[in-house]
């Protein structure tokens, strides 16, 4: 019998302006049913430091890297959302070996626009400013979610509003200037030799339908699954039906074993500070707003 021992890890990635307890019903829903999860905050977000590195998704990348290792993981399956996404397709273009299966949701392999990566550095700009900020994130939060979670899932709209104005205005610039920097990444996607599913929700304002549909044509082993009633947060919008996909897609895989690492006393290595776990969920069946992610 398969035990969550012999099971592929699954690493969750958060979004901008939110942490990994974006993550949190789904990662116990996935638990509950045997697979062993780790979500990740990025650096500036949740109890992770911003450093003092240059804005750059190499740099994150290379931090989730530290992460795994100190967690004894040498493969798993990434599942990145809007700005995890971009993270998963950094690592995938620099750990390529280390990549059992891609989870890309509310995400695109393009690059930006020079007018989108411009209204990025914008918004890097005006988020540090205190007396612009509040009427900068009050225009830009509510398109995070979709029409039917702003009309009939208020708490989670209210979740979203009180994590985007706890974030660090400092950490919400930098990530914005390393996604504006970030190459395009579709000869990477092509080049990918593993298990892919995009999830896209029908209400994402951010990410068109289109995006979604390049991604997965552009990922060999690619397929798309959209959800309905879903904006751009779905793990926080339908995590029920989030859950299902990915539970789908992980036995698809075969929860290939991956044994953790051990040290030479045998004991699994100590996690670096430099990114920390969270402790512990509509039925899967446009155009950009003002803030692009």
């Amino acid at each position: 019998m398969t035990t969550t021992a012999d099971r592929l890890p699954v690493v969750l990635l958060h979004a901008l302006s939110l942490d990994a307890s974006m993550w949190r019903e789904p990662a116990d829903a996935l638990r509950a049913l045997g697979h062993p999860v780790l979500a990740v905050d990025q650096r500036g977000f949740g109890a992770t430091p911003l450093g003092t590195a240059e804005p750059s998704l190499d740099v994150v990348a290379d931090d989730l890297a530290r992460t795994l290792d100190g967690h004894g993981i040498d493969r798993a399956v990434l599942a990145g959302c809007s700005m995890g996404g971009y993270t998963a397709m950094a690592f995938l273009r620099r750990f390529p070996d280390r990549v059992a299966g891609l989870a890309l949701l509310a995400t695109r392999a393009t690059a930006d626009s020079p007018e989108t990566a411009a209204q990025r550095r914008r918004f890097a700009h005006l988020v540090q400013d205190a007396e612009h900020r509040p009427a900068l994130l009050a225009h830009t939060t509510p398109s995070l979610v979709g029409a039917t979670t702003r009309a009939s899932r208020p708490r989670v709209l209210a979740r979203v509003r009180a994590d985007v104005e706890a974030a660090d205005p400092a950490a919400l610039a930098w990530s914005q200037l390393a996604i504006a920097a970030r190459p395009d990444a579709t000869h990477v996607l092509a080049g990918a030799r593993t298990p892919a599913v995009v999830i896209a929700g029908d209400e994402d304002e951010l990410v068109p339908a289109e995006e979604a549909r390049h991604l997965a044509r552009t990922l060999p082993g690619g397929r798309l699954v959209t959800l309905t009633g879903t904006g751009h947060l779905a793990p926080l919008e339908t995590p029920e039906a989030v859950v299902r996909t990915l539970h789908a897609f992980l036995t698809e895989i075969g929860d290939t074993a991956c044994a953790p690492t051990t040290t030479a006393s045998g004991a699994t290595p100590p996690r670096p500070a430099s990114a920390s776990p969270t402790t512990p969920s509509s039925t899967p069946t446009s155009a950009p707003a003002n803030t692009p992610t």
